[in-house]
């Protein structure tokens, strides 16, 4: 090989890691709005309701609210049975008690259905970071994707190149050995 071959081979070989070195890049900058994305979510502002609700739905769909309302009712329903008549203040059937259950109910579902409102709200935010890291993934993939096409293509193309100057050097010695004879 001359010296002009093997710059331009060298040349080539630049030529293809300033391609890589491209395509890098450019991954880079298409990564960077989905990593700010990740790393600086938008701050939740929570209103003194909006806590209140999440506590209150805590609490009302834990077993010790439950444990401790059946304890309430049995109480209120055997005193209510057991005590003198006069210090009776809800007898059979409990009308007052009933009364009571239905406004406990009353209200506590629609407090109960705002942080179920707040909590799929997280949901989705969350839903959202997951899209964004697929998105990110993908996105590297597609990169890697692009450097191995352009890896495999010049492979293939200095393939032929090496088998074409083989070819020229076999036809060269061949001559030669014709020219002997």
């Amino acid at each position: 090989m001359n010296e002009q071959e093997i710059d331009k081979l060298l040349k080539h070989e630049n030529d293809q890691l300033d391609k890589l070195h491209q395509i890098v890049k450019e991954a880079i900058l298409d990564e960077e709005l989905i990593v700010q994305n990740l790393l600086n979510p938008p701050l939740e502002t929570i209103s003194r309701g909006q806590k209140l609700s999440d506590k209150v739905a805590r609490f009302g769909g834990s077993w010790w609210f439950i444990i401790l309302f059946i304890v309430l009712l049995i109480a209120w329903i055997t005193f209510n049975t057991v005590a003198i008549k006069f210090y009776r203040f809800d007898p059979y059937p409990f009308i007052l008690m009933n009364l009571l259950l239905s406004c406990v109910a009353a209200l506590q579902a629609p407090i109960i259905m705002m942080s179920q409102n707040r909590q799929e709200e997280k949901d989705r935010k969350r839903s959202e970071n997951d899209y964004l890291i697929n998105l990110k993934a993908e996105m590297q993939i597609r990169s890697l994707h692009k450097k191995m096409d352009l890896l495999l293509g010049e492979q293939v193309k200095t393939l032929f190149e090496t088998q074409q100057q083989q070819f020229e050097i076999l036809k060269e010695i061949q001559t030669k050995l014709n020219e002997r004879s």
